[in-house]
C-alpha cells in the first residue's frame, strides 16, 4: 500500500470556495426549503459567484498578467493552472444552477406566479407589451451605434446590456447595436391577470422589441450579455504620499474599482458567435471565461420575486418568521455585567441591551471613554448615533475605523465624517494589516478607580447583520481582560502589533502560536493516556500551519471535530494523515458566522471565541482578536452549543475523504436536529439575573476585603483582578501633584 503524502491532505482554496456555494446552490432544490427561500437562496448563489469572480479571480487574472508564476502553498498551482481548474468548475455550477431555476420557474408557476416567454406571446400579449414598450420604456432607452466614428464604449462591472449586430448601409459592414439596461430601469414587471401574475424581466423585453429599436429588417442577430470586472484593488500605490487624505486615497481606488480588468462574460444561450468574438476582442477576455446561462445574468431577482409573493401573503411558502428574543423589561446589561460575565447569541438574542448599554455609557457621568473598533455598519447605525452622542456629552470617544472593508468603503468614509463632526477621534489603524477586531472598551472612574465594561465579538456592530449571521458577544468587567483591552486599543492607536495578550488572543504576533499550543497540549495529553479533544468552528480555514497541526493530532490519536461553513482547505478521514479528523459545514436559514475553538475534556475544557478564522489573512495579515473564556458557565455553554451542532441533521452536510460533501440524514428511529431553530429553544431562559447581593469586587478598593465574599471558584480570578487593580492605582498615583 502506498504511503500516505502529506499534500493528500491539502484542497485548493478557490476550488473549496465553489463547492461551498454549490453547497449554497443545493439549498435552492432541498425540498425541505420553502419554495420562497428557495428562490432567495439561488440569488445568494448568484451574488457570492459575483463576489468571487471581483475579488479571487481578480487577483488571480491580475497575477497572470504580470506574468506571476508564484505556486500556492499548499497545492503548488500556479496563478494560470488554479484560474484552467475554475473556469470548468463554474461552467459546470452554472449548468446546474439553470436547472434549479427552471425548476424554480416551474413550482412558482403552479403557485400562480408566471414568467413571461418573449419568444410565444399570444396576439394579445404581443399587442399588450408593445403597447407598453413603446409608451414606457423606449423613451428613455439610450441605444448606441458601434463604427467607426463611434468607439466602442466602457461597459460597466456587472450591468445587463443588450447587443445586436446590425445590417450595414450596400456593402458596408455590419455594424454593433448596444441598448444599456441602466440601473434607473425597473429590472422584473409584475402584471396581474386575473388569478396569477405574469412576471417580465426588463432586459427580455428591449431584445424582444429591438427591431423597433433599430429597425425590423436592420437587426440580424442579438443577444442579452453581462460584464464582471475585477475589484480586487489596493491602497498601496496610494500610500505613498503620506501628506494625503486616507479617505481621499479611498475615494480614488474606489473610481479605480470601476475600471478595471474583464474577467467574466456571461451571455443567453445561442448568443451569436459574431458578438461573443467581439466581446471578447474588445475586453480582452479569454473563451473559457465566457459563461452561457438560460437563468438570468443578474439573480437578484429572486429576491424580488420572493418579496411580491410575501407581499401578496403567502407564510407558508416561507421560512416561519423568527425575530430575535428581548430580554425582560427590567433586564439592564450595564448592571448585569458588573455581577457577572454575559455571552448573548445573535441572531436568537437581541441586539438592543448591547445598544442600550452604549446609550446609558453616553449618558453616565462616571464613563470617561468609549472605544470601539468599526468594520462593517448597518446603513442606519444605531451604534453610530450611540458613538456621536457620547461625544457632544463629552466623551473621549475613540473611533478605529476599517477602510478597506471590501464593498462598504464607501459607507465607511461617510459615517467616519459624521463622527469626526461630532468630535469622536478616528483612526483608520495599519498600512500593512487590516483590522478585522470587533472590540468595544467602555472606561470608568469612579472614586480613585479605573473601571472597565470590555466586549469581545465575532461579528461587526451592525443591527441588520445580526438577525441574520449567527455570532457571539462577550462582555465583562473583568480587570484583567479590560487592561489587556486597553493596552490592544492603545497600540492600535500608534500603529504597534500587540505581542503578549494573557487572555486575549491578538493577531498577527499572538493569536496563531496560542491555538497551536493548545492543539499540542492536547497531543501530549493524548501521549499520556489522556482525554483529549479538539472542536473547531470558524468560517474558513487555508492556513497551512494549522493545517498541519491538525493532521499531527490526528496522526497522534486526538480526535478533531471541525465545523466549517465555507473554505476548508483539509481533508477529512484521509488514512494515516486524517482519519480522526471530521469537517462538516452547516448552511441553513441563518449564515453561521461565529468562530469557537475549545481544546480538551468537556469535564475542565478551554474554551476561546475570536473574530478570525483559519485563512492566512486572518491569522498573520490582520489585526483579529479573541479571549478565553475563564468563566466555567458560558464555556460550558459555548461547549453544548459545538455539541448541539455536531448532531445536526438539518443544515449539516459532512466531508467526505475526496473534500465532497453529504447531508447528513438522521437514523431512521431518530428526530431530526436543527441546531439553528433549536437554539432559540435553548436559549428561551438564558437571559442572566443578577444575584440578590451585587458582587462588588471589581469595584471594591479594598480587593482582599472583597475576597472574603468571593466564592472559592472565583478566588483566582479576585486574585489577577487585585494585582490589576495595585497597578492601575500606583500609575495613578503617580500622575496626582
Amino acid at each position: 500500500m502506498e504511503e500516505p503524502k502529506r499534500k493528500d491532505i491539502f484542497i485548493n482554496r478557490e476550488l473549496s470556495w465553489l463547492e461551498f456555494d454549490r453547497r449554497v446552490l443545493d439549498l435552492a432544490k432541498d425540498k425541505t426549503v420553502p419554495v420562497g427561500e428557495q428562490l432567495k437562496f439561488a440569488s445568494i448563489y448568484a451574488s457570492n459567484l459575483d463576489e468571487f469572480f471581483m475579488v479571487r479571480v481578480g487577483s488571480l487574472y491580475d497575477r497572470t498578467l504580470v506574468g506571476g508564476s508564484e505556486k500556492e502553498n499548499k497545492t503548488g498551482m500556479t496563478p494560470a493552472q488554479q484560474l484552467a481548474a475554475i473556469m470548468p468548475k463554474v461552467a459546470d455550477l452554472q449548468q446546474h444552477c439553470d436547472k434549479i431555476v427552471a425548476k424554480l420557474y416551474d413550482n412558482i408557476g403552479a403557485l400562480g406566479y408566471r414568467k413571461v416567454d418573449f419568444s410565444r406571446l399570444s396576439k394579445d400579449g404581443e399587442h399588450f407589451w408593445r403597447k407598453y414598450f413603446t409608451q414606457e420604456i423606449f423613451p428613455i432607452l439610450s441605444p448606441q451605434i458601434i463604427d467607426r466614428r463611434h468607439p466602442f464604449p466602457f461597459l460597466r462591472n456587472n450591468e445587463i446590456y443588450v447587443g445586436a449586430i446590425l445590417k450595414g448601409k450596400g456593402d458596408a459592414q455590419a455594424l454593433f447595436g448596444l441598448i444599456p439596461i441602466s440601473s434607473q430601469f425597473q429590472r422584473i414587471l409584475f402584471i396581474p391577470s386575473g388569478e396569477h401574475v405574469a412576471f417580465a424581466l426588463m432586459e427580455e423585453l428591449v431584445e424582444h422589441f429591438t427591431g423597433l429599436i433599430f429597425g425590423k429588417n436592420t437587426v440580424q442577430s442579438h443577444c442579452i450579455f453581462r460584464v464582471t470586472r475585477n475589484a480586487d484593488i489596493t491602497v498601496d500605490e496610494g500610500m505613498f504620499d503620506h501628506d494625503v487624505d486616507y479617505r481621499e486615497i479611498m475615494s480614488d481606488l474606489l473610481k479605480k474599482r470601476r475600471k478595471l480588468a474583464a474577467v467574466r462574460l456571461q451571455v443567453t444561450p445561442r448568443a451569436p458567435a459574431q458578438i461573443i468574438s467581439l466581446l471578447l476582442d474588445k475586453l480582452v477576455l479569454p473563451e473559457s471565461q465566457v459563461f452561457e446561462q438560460s437563468a438570468p445574468l443578474d439573480m437578484s431577482i429572486g429576491f424580488k420575486i420572493a418579496a411580491r409573493i410575501a407581499q401578496d401573503g403567502h407564510p407558508e411558502l416561507f421560512y416561519p418568521v423568527k425575530r430575535p428574543m428581548l430580554p425582560p423589561a427590567d433586564f439592564n446589561l450595564t448592571r448585569v455585567v458588573e455581577t457577572q460575565d454575559v455571552l448573548l447569541s445573535y441572531p436568537y438574542q437581541s441586539m438592543r441591551p448591547f445598544l442600550r448599554m452604549l446609550n446609558d455609557a453616553a449618558q453616565d457621568p462616571d464613563v470617561l471613554s468609549i472605544k470601539m473598533t468599526l468594520y462593517r455598519m448597518a446603513h442606519e447605525s444605531k451604534i453610530i448615533e450611540a458613538l456621536v452622542s457620547a461625544a457632544e456629552n463629552g466623551k473621549e470617544v475613540v473611533a478605529i475605523v476599517e477602510l478597506r472593508a471590501r464593498f462598504d468603503e464607501q459607507h465607511n468614509i461617510d459615517f467616519s465624517k459624521r463622527l469626526e463632526e461630532a468630535g469622536c477621534t478616528v483612526i483608520y489603524g495599519f498600512d500593512a494589516y487590516k483590522i478585522h477586531s470587533k472590540l468595544t472598551l467602555i472606561t470608568k472612574k469612579k472614586g480613585n478607580q479605573l473601571h472597565y465594561i470590555a466586549q469581545i465579538g465575532t461579528g461587526n456592530y451592525n443591527e441588520k447583520t445580526s438577525e441574520q449571521y449567527t455570532d457571539l458577544s462577550f462582555i465583562t468587567t473583568d480587570l484583567t481582560i479590560g487592561s489587556e483591552l486597553a493596552t490592544v486599543f492603545n497600540n492600535l492607536a500608534i500603529e504597534r502589533l500587540t505581542e503578549h495578550a494573557g487572555s486575549l488572543l491578538v493577531a498577527p504576533l499572538c493569536f496563531k502560536s496560542v491555538l497551536m499550543r493548545e492543539m499540542d497540549a492536547e497531543i501530549e495529553a493524548k501521549r499520556m493516556g489522556r482525554d483529549a479533544r479538539i472542536v473547531l468552528k470558524c468560517n474558513s480555514i487555508s492556513d497551512k500551519d494549522i493545517i498541519e497541526k491538525i493532521s499531527e493530532a490526528s496522526c497522534a490519536g486526538v480526535p478533531v471535530q471541525m465545523i466549517v461553513r465555507g473554505i476548508c482547505c483539509i481533508k477529512a478521514g484521509v488514512p494515516g494523515l486524517t482519519e480522526n479528523v471530521t469537517v462538516r459545514s452547516i448552511v441553513g436559514r441563518y449564515l453561521e458566522h461565529e468562530r469557537v475553538y475549545a481544546f480538551g475534556s468537556e469535564q475542565d475544557p478551554r474554551v476561546y471565541i475570536a473574530s478570525g478564522d483559519f485563512l492566512t489573512r486572518n491569522t498573520e495579515r490582520r489585526v483579529e482578536v479573541g479571549v478565553r473564556i475563564h468563566d466555567k458557565r458560558i464555556a460550558e455553554e459555548l461547549l453544548q452549543m459545538l455539541n448541539f451542532q455536531l448532531r445536526d441533521t438539518v443544515n449539516a452536510r459532512e466531508m467526505q475523504p475526496d473534500g465532497s460533501y453529504q447531508k447528513v440524514k438522521p437514523a431512521p428511529d431518530a428526530s431530526r436536529v436543527d441546531s439553528q431553530l433549536g437554539m432559540y429553544e435553548r436559549l428561551a431562559d438564558a437571559w442572566p439575573k443578577p444575584p440578590a447581593e451585587k458582587r462588588t469586587e471589581r469595584t471594591l478598593k479594598d480587593p482582599v476585603a472583597a475576597r472574603r465574599r468571593v466564592p472559592a471558584a472565583s478566588r483566582q480570578r479576585a486574585r489577577r483582578e487585585a494585582l490589576v487593580l495595585q497597578n492601575l492605582r500606583s500609575l495613578f498615583h503617580k500622575k496626582q501633584p
